[in-house]
C-alpha cells in the first residue's frame, strides 16, 4: 500500500526536477547564442562577411527562441504570443538590414575575410552542436 503512495508522488517530483534542469539547460543555450551573436555581429562586420551577419541573424533567433521557452515556461498564453510578436518584428529588421547589406555589396562588391570567416564559421559549429547535445536530453518534452 506504501508503494502505491510513493509511486504517485515520484511522477511530479521528477517532472519539477527535470523542468529545473531544463530552465538550466536553456540558460545555458541561451548565453551560448548570444555570445555568438556577439561574435558573428563583431566579425562580420569586421571582416566584411554577409555570410556572417546572416549566421549572426540565425544566432539572435535561436537566443530569443530560449529567452521566449524560458519566459513561457511561467507566462500566460497571451505574453507567450506578444513575444512570438515581437521576435518576427526583430527578426524581420534583420533580415531586412543583411538583404539590404548585399544589395549594397553587389555594386560596391567588397571581399570578406576568408580566415575571419572560417575561424567564426568553425567555432559556430562547436556552439550549434554543445547546444544540440545538451538539448537532446530533452527531445521528448
Amino acid at each position: 500500500m506504501s508503494a502505491h503512495c510513493c509511486d504517485h508522488e515520484t511522477p511530479k517530483v521528477d517532472a519539477i526536477v527535470n523542468l529545473g534542469r531544463y530552465r538550466k539547460i536553456l540558460w545555458i543555450a541561451l548565453i551560448i547564442n548570444a555570445v555568438m551573436f556577439l561574435v558573428e555581429i563583431g566579425a562580420g562586420f569586421q571582416a566584411g562577411s554577409l555570410s556572417l551577419l546572416a549566421d549572426a541573424v540565425d544566432f539572435a533567433g535561436d537566443a530569443m527562441n530560449y529567452a521566449v521557452s524560458l519566459a513561457v515556461l511561467a507566462s500566460a498564453l497571451a505574453w507567450r504570443a506578444r513575444a512570438a510578436i515581437l521576435k518576427a518584428v526583430s527578426m524581420m529588421g534583420f533580415g531586412l538590414y543583411v538583404l539590404g547589406a548585399a544589395v549594397w555589396s553587389m555594386w560596391h562588391g567588397e571581399v570578406p575575410q576568408a580566415m575571419t570567416m572560417g575561424v567564426v564559421a568553425l567555432m559556430a559549429l562547436v556552439a550549434n552542436v554543445a547546444v544540440a547535445w545538451m538539448l537532446y536530453a530533452f527531445r521528448e518534452g
